[in-house]
């Protein structure tokens, strides 16, 4: 499977820059697989070195706070990615049997959700990144805003991608069906 976007993008430029959110995911997974490493060396390594010496032990919280941190904006800006290229979940049920013409429709209203469910997501990350601006986490101080950012992000990145969808042409490796 290739992970080129379904969105045929003209200019260098602009596909260089949406190759950034894959770049991201990219860093985040690598990033959350060595925080999860320092947890588990600091959890069962050295805090058993520190008990058998019987001296204060390291404290981890923040692998936990950065852990959830890194989940977050994998998953948002991961879905977004798996918008643009058209990797998500569709189920042809009934639609094979439609015309051309109700399908293609079809297609682009399920863009259209996806696009209303990407702001709807920014709007409420949004509004829950002004709640907890002033709120910081327990143990690095990080203010909450960080986290909920990654619903604006990326619910700006879904619709975005999804209005792509919504105007471009169907696949042609996915033909409407009833054609035939």
């Amino acid at each position: 499977m290739t992970l080129e976007p379904a969105i045929g993008i003209p200019f260098p430029m602009l596909r260089k820059l949406s190759d950034l959110p894959k770049l991201a995911i990219t860093a985040l997974i690598i990033f959350a697989i060595i925080n999860l490493l320092i947890g588990v060396v600091l959890r069962y390594f050295v805090g058993a070195i520190t008990d058998w010496l019987d001296v204060d032990p390291v404290p981890f919280t923040w692998v936990e706070e950065l852990g959830e941190m890194s989940l977050a904006w994998l998953t948002l800006v991961g879905a977004a990615v798996g918008i643009q290229q058209r990797a998500h979940f569709t189920l042809h049920v009934f639609t094979h049997k439609l015309p051309p013409t109700a399908q293609l429709w079809i297609h682009r209203f399920n863009h259209a959700l996806i696009v209303g469910v990407g702001i709807l997501a920014a709007w409420y990350g949004y509004q829950l990144c002004l709640l907890n601006r002033t709120l910081a986490t327990p143990g690095l101080q990080l203010n909450l805003a960080w986290l909920y950012a990654s619903a604006v992000v990326g619910g700006i990145l879904i619709a975005v991608y999804g209005l792509a969808m919504l105007v471009a042409p169907p696949p042609q490796d996915e033909p409407l069906h009833g054609t035939e």
